[in-house]
């Protein structure tokens, strides 16, 4: 018999008696006789034609030819159990594995998880969150939700929505604001990007003022947290805080708005597209629809005659 036809069981018999540096622990894992253990041994040494163990007084020592091999049956049966594992009821279970900024997770993703499981039940979606520097590559991404203007080298990126920034400040700070020059005496918290609060200023047609008390943040979520707790005033994009504005926890002083990008849907051009990739992206891109459609729709109130 050449090594390239080396009986699965005689591999398997190593690995575990390897691990186990006994025949007859190797038995008991098996399910199997000390004796066929021990046969299967002989055999893959006589195929192989070095020795695999030193036989000791108690237990067994691998030999250098032994050390070698143990690694690399490991990891393959390690695979092959894994594998196995992800079949369930006649299903095979598919691993998509997604980055995104924090932002996105928490103001808009996390809550509709629950769907896209019960819709997809044998897809694994593994959620990786990130402060908008994802390498997909590097990190073995499927797919990265960034925040930006959608040119990545290298990626295809499929637009998801816009998101306009507009300040947000713990009630207390928003009840003294009452114009934006007032900004001027409050703590202004900022991402790495120094450029929003002058665009937000130009935008509202005013001067920035000459001396800012201002703290940058690396996230938005953590931005948002402190200006909650009145740490000062956030330059933050709306839709993903609407939940803390109608539960109160954060107000919206001003209705001015600028355009600093939006959130993507990326992915490297040369990543081929699985079944579990394809059922993410199109679970993604159908909800985001409905719900545009559904923000479209007029409200009962629009319908009503104007009082005047």
């Amino acid at each position: 018999m050449t090594k390239s036809h080396v009986p699965l069981n005689a591999l398997r018999a190593f690995e575990v008696s390897a691990r186990q540096l006994s025949f007859t622990r190797a038995g008991l894992e098996l399910r199997v006789t000390q004796a066929a253990v021990s046969h299967q041994i002989k055999s893959l040494e006589e195929i192989l034609g070095v020795r695999l163990f030193r036989r000791l007084p108690r237990g067994l020592a691998l030999t250098d030819e032994g050390q070698a091999l143990l690694p690399v049956l490991s990891e393959s049966f390690g695979r092959i159990r894994a594998t196995l594992d992800r079949f369930e009821n006649g299903h095979f279970r598919e691993v998509v594995t997604v980055g995104t900024v924090g932002t996105f997770a928490t103001g808009w993703l996390l809550d509709r998880l629950p769907a896209f499981a019960g819709a997809y039940p044998y897809v694994d979606l593994r959620l990786l969150t990130n402060n908008n520097r994802a390498d997909l590559a590097g990190e073995g991404l499927d797919y990265a939700i960034r925040f930006g203007d959608g040119s990545w080298h290298g990626t295809d990126a499929v637009p998801l929505f816009a998101a306009p920034f507009t300040p947000f400040c713990a009630p207390e700070i928003a009840s003294r604001l009452t114009g934006v020059d007032d900004l001027g005496v409050e703590t202004l918290l900022r991402s790495y990007r120094a450029n929003e609060w002058p665009r937000w200023f130009a935008a509202a047609g005013v001067p920035e003022p000459s001396r800012l008390r201002a703290l940058t943040f690396d996230s938005s979520v953590t931005m948002a947290e402190a200006a909650a707790r009145g740490v000062g005033v956030a330059l933050l994009p709306a839709r993903m805080f609407e939940t803390e504005r109608r539960s109160g926890r954060l107000a919206r002083p001003f209705d001015i708005e600028i355009d600093l990008g939006g959130y993507w849907l990326t992915s490297l051009k040369s990543r081929r597209e699985t079944p579990a990739m394809q059922a993410f992206k199109g679970w993604l891109l159908t909800l985001l629809a409905k719900e545009h459609n559904r923000r479209r729709l007029p409200s009962p109130a629009d319908d009503e005659p104007a009082i005047e």
